[in-house]
């Protein structure tokens, strides 16, 4: 934005103004105000409309710019220009999240945390759009809409509902991997400069050989793992609710540059067939005796944001922004979020929010993309292809390996079965600690306590499944009749929703 020098007040298209502290209005006590008073009438519908809509999911988060240093040789396995380099750097924005609440709610709530990065790289945009959680609550998107109607209010009371929020999972089997993640204490982590991200979704890398792999993203904080116990989180509401968002500012703002090492798993594509998980369900992870990290990479984060809204209120990620070199999996949660990100950012942004500074590619572009509100940018040539008037036309070099997805098309859902509780009973019998179990227990206890009994013992029965202690302390804690619980937890999920219904 050009400034005058003499810094003198103007209207948003230049004129300078005279008085910003008295409408024009008529003389005397009865004064009336002019509508030809332009100024005025600028500066009140401008202000009506300073708010966009907040994100659907992620509203509350932080971020900042950053870079990217290449530190280890991945050519073998990506061709992407940004990872081709040992040595080699890129510009990147990173933005932090709460999930669940809205825009003035807490940093410290209960919730995983959105961790997203843009990679300005010189091929366009690369977005890595994923959680501080490797797994989610859920493997297919059309379930979505209804997970997140239950992480928000009730439509009728506006509160939050413990009734809604334990009645889905409990009818969702596939969530008690992510369910015991969250209500452990990395459900409340310490700011975000001391968590890690995950894509969580598997995502293929293909070199200049035509050759695929399946990868997961892994960043691991340099700063070292540190969370708050369920009380700790709750004082900390109360004290700051803004505790994440001042920490990060504040750090960078010291010269604390907050780092991250990023590292791969890879595997590949012979392999994902007989793989002891689905390869492509994002509620499991794979094992790290199987796959280990591959070092990749450092992200730093070394400059706050000049202005919150336009650096990071109006950032525009969406997991579906590849360069050559990355390509989605036939991960059914990823597909539909491929859609849904720049569906919701075409509503939340405009059409062109691809063209505001902080979502615009630092490499050259261009398209046949024209009009639509906000436009800015647009282009002189023709608005077809093909044309004979020198326009961008496609090249097949760029074109990603293909893979085999043949088969029936369908509603092909997945069978409920005993593997979708082994890594979440796992988690808590060999990777907690005896304090860790204790704050899981009573994080889960102090929330499940408000839902109703018979939804309790539906979700009882899936902690059981997964872990005799784990189900078995619940259902103490709650009061619950152990005998009904392991007895539910041996029926089939048809028969346990049918013995728990209402």
């Amino acid at each position: 934005m050009k400034k005058d020098k003499s810094r003198t007040m103007t209207t948003n298209l230049g004129r300078p103004v005279d008085n910003d502290q008295a409408s024009i209005t008529t003389e005397g006590q009865n004064a009336m105000t002019l509508l030809s008073d332009s100024h005025t009438i600028e500066k009140l519908a401008h202000f009506d409309r300073e708010r966009i809509p907040e994100r659907v999911v992620h509203a509350k988060g932080a971020g900042a710019f950053g870079t990217f240093e290449v530190t280890n040789d991945v050519t073998a396995y990506t061709c992407a220009d940004f990872l081709s380099q040992v040595g080699k750097k890129t510009e990147l924005l990173a933005r932090f999240s709460t999930v669940g609440g809205e825009k003035g709610s807490a940093d410290t709530e209960r919730d995983p945390r959105g961790f997203a990065v843009k990679f300005y790289t010189d091929e366009g945009n690369f977005d890595m759009v994923g959680n501080n959680t490797p797994v989610f609550f859920i493997r297919d998107g059309i379930k979505f809409p209804d997970f997140i109607h239950t992480q928000k209010r009730n439509p009728q009371t506006n509160l939050k509902d413990p009734d809604a929020f334990w009645d889905f999972l409990s009818l969702t089997p596939e969530s008690i991997h992510q369910v015991t993640i969250l209500f452990s204490d990395r459900g409340t982590p310490d700011g975000f400069r001391h968590m890690n991200g995950y894509g969580s979704h598997t995502y293929m890398w293909y070199n200049k050989k035509g050759e695929h792999f399946w990868i997961k993203w892994h960043f691991k904080t340099a700063q070292g793992i540190k969370n708050l116990t369920g009380p700790q989180a709750d004082v900390m509401k109360a004290k700051d609710p803004d505790y994440a968002t001042r920490d990060l500012f504040t750090s960078i703002d010291k010269g604390e540059f907050p780092s991250w090492n990023v590292s791969v798993q890879i595997m590949k594509p012979e392999d994902a067939p007989n793989y002891t998980v689905d390869t492509f369900d994002i509620t499991k992870v794979w094992s790290h005796k199987d796959y280990p990290l591959i070092p990749v990479g450092k992200m730093t984060l070394n400059r706050n944001p000049y202005n919150y809204f336009t650096d990071i209120e109006q950032a525009a990620f969406s997991p579906g922004n590849f360069v050559p070199g990355i390509d989605a999996s036939p991960d059914k949660m990823l597909q539909v979020r491929l859609f849904s990100y720049p569906d919701t950012q075409r509503h939340r942004l405009g059409t062109n929010f691809d063209q505001l500074p902080v979502n615009a590619p630092k490499c050259p572009f261009g398209h046949y993309q024209r009009d639509g509100a906000m436009n800015f940018k647009q282009e002189a040539g023709p608005n077809y292809y093909p044309n004979s008037f020198d326009g961008p036309t496609p090249d097949k070099k760029w074109a990603t390996p293909p893979i085999d997805v043949s088969g029936m098309a369908a509603r092909h859902e997945y069978e409920v079965g005993d593997i979708d509780f082994v890594q979440a009973g796992d988690l808590y019998a060999k990777v907690m600690t005896d304090q860790d179990r204790t704050h899981l227990i009573n994080n889960i206890l102090g929330h499940i306590k408000g839902a109703q009994k018979r939804i309790q013992l539906r979700q009882t029965a899936l902690f059981y499944k997964s872990n005799k202690d784990y189900g078995t302390r619940i259902a103490e804690g709650l009061n619950l009749d152990i005998k009904e619980v392991e007895k539910l937890a041996n029926m089939s999920q048809e028969e346990r929703v049918k013995a728990t219904a209402q």
